[in-house]
């Protein structure tokens, strides 16, 4: 899956990398909950860098998502553009906007993504709405104990 970066150029999500990849996929830029826990991360990003990549993506266009960026100071690797069927692909609920207040366009709800550098998921998480989102302090524990023990996928679909 190929998403855009801000900024310029693109990441590969599943193709082969160096490093594990956490990919937090959030609604937009018209969510408060969403930027609120994107500050958060922020503010970890240093502990999180150490331990793998981070990518951020949204369905938002590319000057929403740069103005973000820029409002907020995120140093995290933000992706633009997220495509309905890029959506689907990651098992995300997708929703319309409530309002012509809040966006524009169908997006993502919430999910993250740990990432083997093989490519494949050790980790999903899911959320049909803003208001549930992992920890941010105990998911990186988590992907540090199932890095370092290179522990396998659990659970079946």
């Amino acid at each position: 899956m190929t998403l855009p970066l801000v900024g310029g150029g693109n990441v590969e999500i599943g193709a082969p990398r160096e490093r594990w990849t956490m990919l937090f996929v959030y609604r937009g830029t018209h969510c408060p909950r969403c930027k609120r826990f994107l500050n958060k991360l922020n503010a970890a990003l240093d502990a999180w860098s150490e331990t793998l990549d981070v990518v951020v993506a949204s369905a938002d266009a590319e000057a929403a998502a740069l103005a973000d960026k820029a409002e907020h100071g995120w140093r995290f690797d933000l992706c633009h553009s997220l495509e309905e069927s890029q959506m689907r692909a990651l098992g995300l609920y997708v929703s319309d906007p409530l309002t012509p207040d809040e966006t524009d366009h169908r997006f993502a709800e919430p999910g993250a993504f740990g990432i083997r550098p093989d490519g494949s998921l050790m980790l999903v998480d899911i959320s049909n709405g803003p208001a549930a989102r992992p920890d941010l302090e105990e998911l990186l524990d988590g992907m540090q104990f199932n890095i370092a023990n290179d522990r396998p996928v659990r659970g079946t679909a």
